[in-house]
């Protein structure tokens, strides 16, 4: 295997192809299977198409030789809006067969996914009843949308991820998610927790010691001296979300209604996870580098 596309598109097929299994149910099975469909989903994020009926006329130049069937604009993005459970599935198990599964590390964080800009987008959009404004302190701004919490490795793979809206506390939302882990053995007896400062809050703190862990956060100014600012080890959550934004689009989303959004951020979540996973069987030091993956 060699850091290229299309050795990552097979080996993502051929590891999911099991895990996903047929599609059951009556008539004729589709032309392209479940896994056909999520390894073209990640193809297309680390291709970076602008738009779904853009990267279908440029897949079939592209990838024809791995894809002999392509679905027209609306039957892909109809399959793909379905497929949300199963691109979530995809993202467990990469990171369980990951070595970083194992690892006593896990970094916690939230960054905004903003939905539109405008005052009359935000009035017409479909995602009225779900998104709200919210309040960016890392670069004060505003935004409307949703905001994304996501827990992962040291070396940047996803274990749990969900979206919510900026109106709930950093806090209250952050202990689901990692209850969550937690009943999915995702956060092993004595893993340390890496957050921020926002995740300060003696309740929080008690909440995340009753599932086993240990929350590390920076010192506030007004607590006594404990781990300092973190800001090296800090940064290892924020170039993940650097590498969504950046070079994934995660705040080029598109999405226009709730599951459009649901599945685009699923989609990066996916082409991450996988470049770290196959990162990792291809000795890669470096295991958050798409420049391999991305022409």
């Amino acid at each position: 295997m060699h850091a290229c596309l299309d050795d990552l598109v097979v080996a993502l097929y051929v590891t999911i192809d099991d895990l996903l299994g047929p599609r059951l149910g009556p008539g004729h099975p589709p032309k392209l299977s479940d896994a056909e469909l999520v390894c073209l989903g990640v193809a297309q994020v680390l291709l970076g198409a602008r738009s779904e009926r853009h990267w279908l006329r440029f897949a079939k130049r592209r990838l024809g030789h791995l894809f002999p069937y392509l679905p027209g604009q609306a039957g892909y993005n109809k399959r793909l809006r379905a497929a949300g459970h199963l691109v979530c599935l995809a993202i467990r198990h990469l990171a369980m067969v990951s070595p970083s599964w194992c690892e006593g590390l896990r970094l916690l964080d939230a960054t905004p996914l903003p939905c539109a800009q405008s005052r009359q987008t935000v009035k017409r959009s479909a995602l009225w009843p779900h998104c709200a404004y919210g309040y960016c302190r890392a670069h004060s701004r505003w935004y409307w949308g949703f905001k994304l919490y996501l827990l992962t490795a040291a070396d940047g793979m996803p274990i749990s991820w969900c979206l919510a809206t900026p109106k709930l506390g950093e806090r209250e939302v952050a202990a689901v998610l990692l209850d969550d882990a937690a009943r999915q053995r995702a956060l092993a007896k004595g893993t340390i927790i890496l957050g921020d400062k926002g995740f300060a809050g003696r309740a929080f703190h008690r909440h995340v010691q009753g599932l086993g862990a240990r929350l590390v956060r920076p010192d506030r100014k007004d607590e006594p001296a404990r781990f300092g600012s973190l800001g090296g080890m800090r940064q290892w959550i924020e170039s993940v979300f650097d590498t969504l934004k950046d070079q994934l689009a995660l705040e080029r989303h598109g999405g226009r209604v709730l599951g459009g959004v649901f599945i685009r951020v699923a989609q990066r979540l996916l082409a991450l996870a996988a470049v770290v996973w196959f990162n990792w069987q291809l000795g890669v030091e470096n295991k958050r580098c798409l420049l391999a993956y991305d022409h």
